[in-house]
Formats: structure tokens, C-alpha cells, sequence
């Protein structure tokens, strides 16, 4: 199998390109730049009244970065509907380098001690790069997804690529543009960032909701609760 090189993989998401596979065994990727491109605006999320009660009541433990690899794994399982999936292993270990390297992040949910959700994405700049979602439980994904946006939110985000449009990123608020619109959110939300010289804007920051809230430990939801998640998505900018 031809390696990924993790470097490569941050140029070309630089440029609006990313890798996908045939199948998990496919030996090489290819590289994919959408005519229409699906992004979830960071004040656009539809927080239902349902899916609200569920964060607030903490119906998953949520957490960020701690069980990256295993996130990667069950977002490439085989399911009922979609038997093939994009994430061959070369994509699985780049992603796993830039995990280590700072870049690539997961969203875990678990019941329990059992993982039964997440996404994983890759962070440059301002942007966040959604590669894949998973759900083995209701509503996991949402929860996840919401977390997400409420960190990006907190952080300085400006920018959640989510690659292609589906119904169901559709129905939470997911928006699709032309390619030359997205190059557009791109260059501002990379502008001053990647290459950039001294004095120019600081990158999103994950963490920064944790470090707010006076979290010791950051790779833990730690104090914030689902409570302060649905704050941070519901209050305006």
C-alpha cells in the first residue's frame, strides 16, 4: 500500500482538495475537489427542541481526543446500507500522524464505557475539515456534530467543511456552495494562519471552551457540561 504522507494531506486541504479510497483495501487514494461543496454555518446549526434535551441531560458522555483511532475504526466499519467505505488504511494511518501532530481531532460519545459515536476532522487554520460521522446510537452524531460547533464557536472558528451534502446534514443546517464560494471561506479562514508571519490571527483553538471554564485536564469534557454546550450554540455572537 502506498503511505499517505501527512504532509501532503495538509496541502492539499490548504487548497480545498482531500483523499478518499475506493474501499478499506484499496491501495492508493484519490484526491477530490467537489463542483458544490456542503459547509454547516457556525450559527446555523438546528438545535430541535428533542435533540436540545438530550445534550442538556447529558445523555452521552461526551469527550474530545481520547479515543481518536478507535472513532476512525468505527467510522470505516461496514454497515447495513453503505457495505464499502472511503477510509482505506493509508488515509486511517496519515490521519492518525496528524492526530499525534496536533491536527486531526475526534468528538467521542460514549454510554457508558461503550463508544457509540463521534466524527473525527482535521483542524488548519480557522477551518475544521469534517471527514466522517458515526452513530451506533440514537442521536449520537447530532450530539457530537453540536459539540463540535459549540467548541469551533468558542474558538474562533470560521469555517466547518463538511465535503459533501446528504439529507441528513441537510436537516442540520448544512448548506451547499459553488466551489468558488468555498475557495472564498477558505482563503479567510486559512488568511494570516498557514504561512503566516508574526502578528497575524491565531488558529481556532478547540480547547479554548475548556480552558474557559477553568478545565484542568482538556481532553476531557472536564466541567462543561451539555448545559454549557447548548449556551454556547444558542447564544448569538
Amino acid at each position: 500500500m502506498n503511505r499517505l504522507d501527512p504532509q501532503l494531506v495538509l496541502g492539499a486541504y490548504s487548497i480545498g482538495v482531500f483523499p478518499m479510497a475506493d474501499d478499506r483495501d484499496a491501495a492508493s487514494v484519490y484526491w477530490v475537489e467537489p463542483k458544490r461543496r456542503a459547509v454547516l454555518p457556525l450559527d446555523g446549526l438546528r438545535l430541535s427542541k428533542s435533540l436540545r434535551k438530550t445534550i442538556a441531560a447529558d445523555r452521552f458522555r461526551v469527550t474530545i481526543d481520547t479515543a481518536f483511532a478507535d472513532i476512525v475504526m468505527l467510522c470505516a466499519e461496514s454497515v447495513e446500507g453503505r457495505p464499502e467505505t472511503w477510509i482505506n488504511r493509508g488515509i486511517e494511518q496519515a490521519f492518525g500522524t496528524l492526530h499525534a501532530m496536533g491536527f486531526a481531532h475526534s468528538i467521542e460519545c460514549w454510554d457508558g464505557d461503550r463508544l457509540v459515536g463521534g466524527l473525527y476532522g482535521l483542524a488548519l487554520g480557522r477551518a475544521f475539515f469534517g471527514e466522517s460521522m458515526v452513530s451506533r446510537a440514537t442521536d449520537a452524531s447530532k450530539v457530537a456534530l453540536a459539540w463540535l460547533v459549540a467548541r469551533m464557536r468558542a474558538g474562533g472558528f470560521t469555517l466547518l467543511d463538511c465535503q459533501f451534502q446528504t439529507s441528513h446534514l441537510a436537516s442540520l443546517g448544512a448548506v451547499e456552495i459553488d466551489r468558488a464560494d468555498y475557495c472564498v471561506l477558505l482563503d479567510a479562514a486559512l488568511s494570516g494562519v498557514v504561512g503566516a508571519s508574526a502578528g497575524s490571527s491565531a488558529p481556532g483553538d478547540l480547547f479554548a471552551a475548556d480552558r474557559a471554564a477553568g478545565s484542568v485536564n482538556a481532553t476531557v469534557s472536564g466541567p462543561l457540561s451539555g448545559k454549557d454546550i447548548v449556551q454556547l450554540l444558542v447564544q448569538t455572537s
